[in-house]
């Protein structure tokens, strides 16, 4: 029987749209494994840590529930994330002003999607803010950052672009630690570009996913200096190792209540609720315990050791690496070996990555896809591929009482060693 082809009739803002970068990566990374090639995964930003085992046990004791919440989320969530945001920033927030969705990304595109206004994001910014605008039709204006302020959105650059139409509605979303960089922001950076959003009445989201991994647990919340206007965004993917649970938190301030109840709205026609025994089990990780908190200990401790391994290889090899303050991501600049690659017929940082990929098995994304020109010869990778059960009991027992260093990477993170290794090789036989 012949068929007719059916028309393909697609929104505009969607068509030519790409599977996500970091999960495109993934599947090329796990397709070239299964195909028997050396793939070292510095692609997908996942923790390699697994969930904490009283977390685990919450969702276990609570596989049975199968009823529908409330839109906003369960109450007892609500209260244990109202809780979370008290001890580790000192910020109050009432339960009823906390949305819980599937995953923090979902939420970041419903409220771009209900607040009618455009888009700011410094370059680089993580591979899905801008995309998220284009489907749902919002304008998008990057604020360049540089290498000189280590990729740091800059106050002045805000309030240029806010000054020239200064009513017109704007969302500025803050990812700090910052995916792809790995740095954060000073707390004098923080209060001036708070000033700079109560100037102009911004929505400043305040993507802090990897908040409780900074490093030296030192994270700072913007909303400290711009309560009025700030949403906390975070969720349970990174600092807790459940990216696969799909849960995410908006934390409001009273006055944008309004804003919320629209997004629960909308939420209430498209995903209905978060699955509940994910929420029950999330109460156990926002309330925290003295297990979680050694877990959080030990990963900063293996993350820190990991980026300043990299970042001293990378720099003897004249490769150029911002600081990295928290998250498990490095930014590091090839354009050292810019004439070298030209010899390759390599001029953008997509071509290098594709290059880098098929002669070493080092998978990593180009700079071109967090806003970089591509001809900025950066690559963004993350630094997930070692078995995180075995370093965090590692590090917990033999290492205890030392300082974990590059003895430590090369025995517990041997992947993370060869392909660091690998890349540079790679350069410097160019």
């Amino acid at each position: 029987m012949k068929h007719n082809h059916l028309p393909v009739n697609l929104n505009l803002n969607v068509r030519g749209l790409e599977t996500s970068a970091t999960l495109r990566i993934n599947e090329i990374s796990n397709r070239l494994i299964s195909e028997g090639k050396r793939v070292y995964k510095f692609g997908l930003g996942q923790s390699p840590f697994p969930v904490p085992e009283t977390v685990v046990e919450a969702l276990r004791q609570n596989a049975h529930q199968k009823d529908y919440l409330p839109v906003k989320g369960l109450y007892e969530l609500r209260k244990a994330v109202s809780g979370f945001n008290y001890r580790h920033q000192g910020i109050d927030t009432d339960p009823e002003d906390i949305l819980i969705g599937p995953g923090s990304k979902e939420l970041i595109f419903l409220l771009q999607l209900v607040y009618y206004g455009d888009l700011l994001i410094p370059t680089p910014s993580w591979v899905s803010y801008s995309p998220q605008a284009r489907i749902i039709g919002r304008h998008v204006h990057w604020i360049p950052a540089s290498p000189g302020n280590n990729w740091r959105m800059s106050p002045e650059l805000l309030d240029m672009v806010c000054r020239d139409d200064p009513d017109r509605p704007r969302v500025v979303i803050l990812n700090y630690p910052s995916n792809p960089t790995g740095n954060t922001y000073p707390v004098e950076r923080l209060k001036l570009l708070a000033q700079v959003a109560r100037k102009y009445k911004v929505i400043l989201i305040s993507d802090e996913i990897y908040g409780m991994i900074h490093h030296n647990g030192q994270h700072v919340s913007i909303a400290r200096y711009y309560p009025e206007g700030t949403i906390i965004s975070s969720g349970l993917s990174k600092w807790c190792g459940a990216g696969g649970w799909r849960l995410g938190t908006f934390s409001f301030p009273p006055n944008l209540r309004w804003l919320l109840d629209a997004m629960s709205s909308a939420a209430s026609e498209t995903f209905t609720s978060t699955s509940a025994p994910i929420q029950f089990a999330a109460v156990t990780a926002f309330n925290g315990n003295s297990e979680i908190d050694e877990y959080l200990r030990q990963s900063r401790r293996i993350l820190k050791a990991l980026a300043k391994y990299m970042t001293e290889s990378f720099e003897a090899a004249n490769i150029m690496v911002p600081q990295a303050d928290g998250g498990f991501y490095l930014f590091p600049d090839f354009s050292h070996y810019r004439e070298k690659m030209k010899l390759r017929g390599i001029f953008t940082s997509n071509e290098m990555c594709n290059a880098i990929l098929k002669d070493t098995g080092v998978a990593m994304l180009p700079g071109s896809e967090f806003g970089l020109a591509p001809g900025e010869l950066v690559s963004r990778m993350a630094y997930v591929d070692f078995n995180g059960a075995e370093a965090l009991n590692t590090a917990a027992a033999e290492w205890a009482e030392k300082k974990l260093n590059g003895t430590f990477v090369q025995a517990c993170c041997p992947r993370i060693a060869e392909g660091t290794r690998a890349l540079i090789e790679w350069m410097k036989g160019l």
